[in-house]
């Protein structure tokens, strides 16, 4: 029996077929260890099942291959990695200007992660009802001049208004499974419930001793749209961590340098100080932000670091 995993709580899985719905859990041989995951089976992952004798539930005998996957190095355990999520068609990164300010290192981080299989994104900036200083409209306008011109969609919403977010976002859905993710406290469990109502996920205030977000949704969880199409809601990230990726692969992620590569003079440049850098040289020109170079460049030295 085939279905798809739409919920993960850690030992157990709800896992939807074509007539029901069935809790299953993972048969032993499957260790997270040997595959370097904390969590081996993601939520949109595709199973096979096999009844237990006797039991309401099921066993997950297989993995099916992953189209794709949004993936994370482990915040707890060392040297693995975690799947948010996989099988997607898009995902929704969802920011905030303040309490909790998302950095810009945060999202090229995720759009690396997202890059990596050309999975489109859409960058959401929530609380726009709020009253903001200047610098942080400031902030906006440097979001939108960095990220709108590389084709990613930079949309102001307000959650908790509601509003004719439905009539919004089910066209950007329909047909299509939709990760939505982000630090804790951007709203992510807010915008779920004013889409799907049924959905109840709890949400909790901006913790005032931090300023930061507070972990409100536990487990990732996929819900079914009215409109057709899937979304996953996820746990609140603190910091993306990317995975191990070689030198001259990075730069294929940041999709400002991709008409460029093959260019450089050397075919194991680095974009670094080689003579010859075309990318170096459209830095100069202005055809690539200096920001996003900086941010390539930081991520570059940071993986080296962990090498």
């Amino acid at each position: 029996m085939k279905g798809r995993v739409i919920k993960s709580t850690g030992s157990w899985y709800t896992v939807k077929t074509e007539t029901t719905s069935i809790q299953a859990r993972l048969r032993g041989k499957f260790k997270q260890d040997e595959l370097k995951l904390t969590n081996p089976i993601a939520v949109g992952d595709y199973v096979l099942l096999e009844k237990e004798s006797g039991q309401a539930t099921s066993v997950i005998t297989n993995i099916l291959p992953r189209e794709n996957y949004i993936i994370r190095k482990s915040t707890r355990k060392a040297h693995h990695s975690h799947i948010i999520a996989s099988n997607i068609d898009q995902a929704f990164l969802m920011i905030t200007l303040r309490n909790p300010r998302t950095s810009l290192g945060f999202i090229d981080r995720f759009l690396v992660s997202t890059e990596s299989f050309r999975i489109p994104a859409t960058i959401l900036v929530n609380k726009m009802d709020e009253k903001y200083k200047e610098k942080d409209l400031e902030y906006l306008q440097d979001i939108k001049e960095i990220y709108g011109p590389l084709g990613y969609p930079v949309i102001e919403i307000s959650a908790l208004k509601g509003g004719k977010l439905k009539e919004q976002f089910f066209p950007l859905l329909k047909n299509k499974t939709t990760l939505l993710s982000g630090h804790s406290g951007v709203g992510k469990s807010t915008l779920l419930n004013q889409l799907i109502p049924e959905a109840q996920q709890a949400t909790k205030e901006i913790s005032k001793f931090s300023a930061k977000g507070v972990h409100t949704t536990t487990f990732a969880e996929m819900f079914e749209l009215e409109e057709e199409g899937y979304l996953i809601d996820t746990p609140g990230i603190k910091e993306f961590g990317i995975l191990d990726i070689e030198d001259q692969e990075l730069s294929h992620y940041f999709v400002e340098m991709r008409q460029y590569l093959g260019q450089c003079k050397y075919n194991n440049c680095r974009h670094i100080n080689e003579p010859g850098c075309m990318v170096l040289q459209k830095v100069e020109e202005g055809y690539i932000h200096p920001y996003r170079y900086d941010s390539y460049v930081n991520i570059l030295f940071e993986e080296e670091s962990h090498k």
